[in-house]
C-alpha cells in the first residue's frame, strides 16, 4: 500500500470566478492585439488611406494591451470607452467605402464589440468577487 502523505494531491479545478476572469483577460487581449494588426495591415497594406498616418489609430490599443495582460481593472474601464471611437469609426467606413475596405472596416466593428464584451465580462466579474469577498 503507497504511502499517502507522498502521493501528490488530484488537481482542483479552478473555482468558476478565477475561470471567468482569465477568459475573459484572454478575449480582451486577443481582440485588443487583433484590432492593432488589423488596424496596421488596413492601413498600411490591404487598403491604405493617404500615406498611412492612419496606421496611427491603433496606438491606444497599443498602449492598453500590458494593462489588459497584468489585468489592470483601470485599464480595462478605460479601454471599453475608448474603444467605441473604433465602432463608429467602422461602422462609417463600413457604410461608405467598397470592397475590401468595407469588409475590414466590419471586421474592426465585429472585434471591437468582442473586446467590449470581454471588458465588461472582466470588470463585472472582479467587482462581484470583491464585493462576495468583503
Amino acid at each position: 500500500m503507497p504511502n499517502v502523505s507522498t502521493l501528490s494531491p488530484l488537481p482542483t479545478p479552478a473555482p468558476p470566478i478565477a475561470r471567468a476572469v482569465l477568459q475573459s483577460q484572454w478575449a480582451a487581449v486577443a481582440c485588443a492585439g487583433l484590432l492593432v494588426l488589423l488596424g496596421l495591415a488596413w492601413e498600411l497594406w490591404l487598403a491604405p488611406t493617404g500615406r498611412g498616418t492612419l496606421a496611427l489609430k491603433v496606438l491606444p490599443l497599443a498602449a492598453a494591451l500590458p494593462g489588459l495582460a497584468r489585468r489592470r481593472l483601470y485599464t480595462y474601464r478605460w479601454t471599453s470607452l475608448l474603444l467605441w471611437l473604433y465602432v463608429a469609426e467602422g461602422a462609417v467606413r463600413a457604410a461608405s467605402e467598397a470592397g475590401l475596405a468595407a469588409g475590414l472596416a466590419a471586421a474592426q466593428v465585429a472585434l471591437s464589440l468582442g473586446l467590449f464584451a470581454a471588458c465588461v465580462a472582466h470588470v463585472r466579474t472582479r467587482l462581484r468577487a470583491a464585493a462576495a469577498h468583503g
